[in-house]
C-alpha cells in the first residue's frame, strides 16, 4: 500500500464519519417535515368545519339584523305617525280650546271690572256723603 492509497482510505473514512454525523440531523429534519405536514393537514381538516360554522353564524346574525332593521323602521314610522297625530289634535282641538279660554278670561275680566265699579260707586257715594256732611 502506498501513500496515495492510504490517503484515499483516510479520505473515505473521514467521508463516512462526516456522512454519519450528517445523517442524524437529516433524519430529524425529515421527522420535522413530517410533523409539519401532519399539522397542516389537521389544521385544514379543522379549519373547514370552523369556516362553515362561521358562515352559518354570519347568516344568522344578518337575519337578526334584518329583523332589527324592520323593528326600527316600524318604530320610526310609529313615531312619525304619533307626531302627525299630535299636530292634528293640536290644530283641531287646540285653537277652539284657546278661543274658549280667551272668551272665559274676557268674561271673567268683564265681570270683575263690573263688580269693581259697583263696589267703587258705593264707596264713591259714601265718600261724597262724608264730604257733604263735613262741608
Amino acid at each position: 500500500m502506498d501513500v496515495g492509497q492510504i490517503a484515499g482510505l483516510i479520505a473515505a473514512i473521514a467521508f463516512a464519519v462526516l456522512a454519519g454525523f450528517l445523517i442524524y440531523p437529516l433524519i430529524r429534519l425529515g421527522k420535522l417535515f413530517d410533523q409539519i405536514a401532519e399539522t397542516v393537514k389537521d389544521t385544514g381538516d379543522h379549519a373547514l368545519p370552523a369556516l362553515d360554522e362561521s358562515v352559518t353564524t354570519v347568516r344568522q346574525v344578518n337575519r337578526s339584523l334584518e329583523d332589527v332593521n324592520k323593528i326600527s323602521a316600524a318604530a320610526s314610522t310609529t313615531a312619525t305617525n304619533v307626531g302627525a297625530l299630535t299636530d292634528l289634535y293640536g290644530s283641531f282641538l287646540g285653537k277652539p280650546v284657546i278661543k274658549a279660554q280667551a272668551a272665559v278670561y274676557a268674561a271673567k275680566a268683564t265681570v270683575q271690572s263690573f263688580l269693581n265699579r259697583r263696589s267703587g260707586d258705593g264707596e264713591h257715594a259714601k265718600h261724597a256723603e262724608t264730604e257733604t256732611r263735613e262741608g
